[in-house]
């Protein structure tokens, strides 16, 4: 499976943002949203299973974030609001066949991360 994440950008805090990451290939897979902050490690964000929808959430962003997948486009979003000074960084979309999975080692795709900056 190939992933491409787009979306990203320069925002207020408070503003929204929507990612998306277009899947190509077969999409039997846990699609998972994590983000990288300078100088800290790749973090889990949010997760959905393509067949079932079944989603999980970080705490940090549980209720300011949402995922969502369009199956016949092959997209999976992240519905970013009420954007924090602290949601900046680099996101990356990664795929793993089976159950969305937290830990970065257990992805074996992964897209190139886009940029989320929020200014105060």
């Amino acid at each position: 499976v190939q992933l491409q994440a787009s979306g990203g950008g320069l925002v207020q805090a408070g503003s929204s943002l929507r990612l998306s990451c277009a899947a190509s290939g077969r999409t039997n897979y846990a699609i998972t949203w994590f983000r990288q902050a300078p100088g800290k490690q790749r973090e889990f964000v949010a997760g959905i299973t393509w067949n079932w929808g079944t989603t999980v959430y970080a705490v940090s962003v549980k209720g300011r974030f949402t995922i969502s997948r369009e199956k016949a486009k092959r997209m999976v979003y992240l519905q970013m609001n009420s954007l924090k000074t602290e949601d900046t960084a680099v996101y990356y979309c990664a795929a793993r066949s089976g159950d969305i999975a937290t830990k970065t080692n257990e992805y074996s795709y992964w897209g190139q991360g886009t940029l989320v900056t929020v200014s105060s």
